[in-house]
């Protein structure tokens, strides 16, 4: 097997060792070099946080506060070093939420996701993700040259000039979505352009479809995908195994219970939260809002980090209901107050008269404890100001798909 680095291939004792170790002098550092990160973790001492179990007591940092956060401390909320020469670009994403350019020649780490899609020292990549606004472009770009690519930037849009510039350059790999991905090589087919030389593809930003893979594949073009953002850069990333995405060895990544910062066990869906290890974009704990699982066991490729499921969906459920909002940590909260509920679904719809309704539908070991199902209506009023439903399930019975809150009124 080929592998980007011996990273990739360590006894996952020894990776978490040094993961830990990295993570207690991220910690001192992020205290030091963000103002927020220092507020925030007054009181915690790098070298206290010494395991998984440690880092799960820290406070979440949740993308959906930065837009408010960065407004309060411009430019980046106080969450990123503001030391000349550290940050090389600013970056905008929809919100707007302001990201900083930093963290050397390959500070998004996408080389690794490149190396494991097939790209190598000499190819040429042809690059569709924008250079404008967001840093998806360089992103690409910075991880391309680092490995020894030579880059096109080709950009978005003009689909007729980008099919010419594949014509006569013949790059080997594409790099931006999935779907103008598609786009292309359909429009190739219509104008009977050549896109031939195109061998493999890196897509991420969009869910990756099986139907388009398989599409692509007889089309000779072999697509992985990877997993990132615009904060984070690689989270992580597809392998010739094509069994769940691998996480980047420069991040520790948890998934949660939507609404907590608690862990989920290991198979269940959960918010996917990302400590990273970019002493420039310290970012402890930030709890992206997407879905994920983590997958047991070490990928059939050889790479022996851990595994995700990759991207399910987000974990932001907010719902408004007569006219009161419901957030999931409003349920994570009426769970806690009944521990011997396991796990907690609210459902939303109409009843028969078009009118709002809530049930909680919970698993229990116990499904005869009558007084069980009065108390949670009572704490589901005294946490919400909302009356609710409550149904009771046998343990397993709940689906497994990170969902809190289920809303399933229709809005057409």
């Amino acid at each position: 097997m080929d592998f980007y680095d011996t990273l990739e291939t360590r006894d996952p004792e020894v990776r978490e060792r040094a993961l830990m170790r990295a993570l207690a002098i991220q910690i001192e550092n992020a205290k030091r070099v963000a103002p927020a990160l220092g507020r925030l973790l007054a009181g915690v001492s790098g070298h206290d946080v010494k395991s998984r179990a440690d880092l799960a007591r820290l406070p979440l940092i949740r993308k959906s506060q930065l837009p408010e956060l960065q407004r309060a401390e411009p430019p980046f909320g106080g969450l990123a070093s503001t030391v000349p020469g550290a940050i090389g670009r600013v970056f905008a994403s929809p919100g707007p939420i302001f990201d900083p350019e930093g963290g050397g020649p390959d500070g998004w780490r996408f080389a690794r996701a490149l190396y494991a899609a097939g790209f190598r020292r000499g190819d040429l990549v042809y690059n569709t993700f924008s250079y404008h606004f967001t840093p998806a472009g360089f992103m690409v770009d910075h991880g391309a040259r680092a490995l020894g690519c030579v880059v096109f930037p080709g950009g978005v849009g003009q689909t007729d000039l980008q099919l010419q510039a594949i014509g006569l350059l013949r790059p080997q790999g594409y790099a931006g979505t999935p779907s103008f991905l598609k786009i292309l090589c359909e429009r190739a087919d219509e104008l009977k352009a050549d896109v031939s030389s195109l061998t493999k593809a890196l897509v991420s930003a969009e869910a990756l479809p099986e139907s388009l893979r398989s599409q692509m594949q007889r089309r000779g073009i072999r697509v992985f995908q990877c997993y990132a953002t615009a904060d984070l850069g690689l989270i992580a990333f597809e392998s010739e195994a094509m069994e769940g995405l691998i996480v980047d060895e420069g991040v520790i990544v948890e998934i949660v219970r939507p609404g907590t910062g608690d862990p989920v066990p290991e198979g269940e869906v959960g918010e996917v939260v990302v400590t990273t290890l970019n002493p420039d974009y310290p970012l402890i704990r930030f709890a992206t809002g997407d879905l994920s699982a983590v997958l047991p066991g070490v990928s059939p490729c050889g790479r022996t980090n851990q595994r995700i499921r990759g991207w399910m969906g987000r974990a932001d459920q907010t719902a408004k209901v007569r006219g009161m909002f419901v957030h999931p940590a409003q349920v994570a909260e009426i769970l806690r107050r009944h521990p011997q509920v396991r796990r907690g679904r609210l459902v939303i719809d109409r009843d028969d008269a078009g009118n709002d309704r809530m049930t909680l539908h919970c698993e229990v070991e116990l499904s005869q404890d009558a007084g069980l199902v009065a108390c949670l209506v009572n704490t589901i009023r005294d946490v919400t100001a909302l009356r609710a439903e409550v149904v009771v399930h046998r343990a397993g019975e709940l689906p497994n798909d990170g969902k809190v809150i289920e809303d399933l009124r229709g809005y057409g």
